[in-house]
């Protein structure tokens, strides 16, 4: 699954590096949002296998609640991880936010998602998007070296 994951940030980069070059629009920034996005699933699912594999767990759970909750109690004392499902669950809310476009075609392209009740989550824009992409690389690099270690 980590293979998995290394291929959704190699379209991340993609976008980011290429597409958003020459199309600055937010859609692409919400398609690197939903990228970043399926590469956490993909680790924490990672994650959940090798809990399962040394039988730490009884089975993976259904929700994606439960699974950020099971992975939390058992890597208690790893802060990395900690920060990733932090990080996740913040990607996630600015994921499934309502989306505005603003500077469309344009250096300043930003997607402001905002909550159901109004409330701005984040304004995502190039800097951001490329601070985002950064620090999922480096906790998905920390991941499989840590699962590489303990193997």
């Amino acid at each position: 699954m980590i293979g998995e994951a290394k291929q959704e940030l190699k379209r991340a980069d993609h976008l980011i590096f290429v597409s958003l070059k020459y199309t600055r629009t937010m859609d692409v920034l919400d398609s690197v949002v939903k990228r970043l996005v399926s590469t956490m699933e993909l680790i924490v699912g990672t994650l959940l296998q090798w809990l399962l594999k040394k039988k730490k767990i009884k089975e993976i759970p259904e929700s994606y609640k439960s699974k950020i909750e099971v992975v939390r109690a058992n890597f208690k004392r790893d802060e990395i991880i900690q920060d990733f499902l932090k990080f996740y669950s913040f990607l996630l809310r600015v994921d499934k936010g309502h989306h505005e476009g603003r500077s469309e075609f344009r250096k300043g392209v930003t997607m402001t998602s905002t909550s159901e009740l109004g409330d701005v989550i984040d304004e995502v824009n190039l800097d951001k998007i490329k601070e985002y992409y950064l620090k999922t690389l480096e906790y998905v690099d920390y991941i499989e070296e840590m699962l590489n270690k303990k193997k």
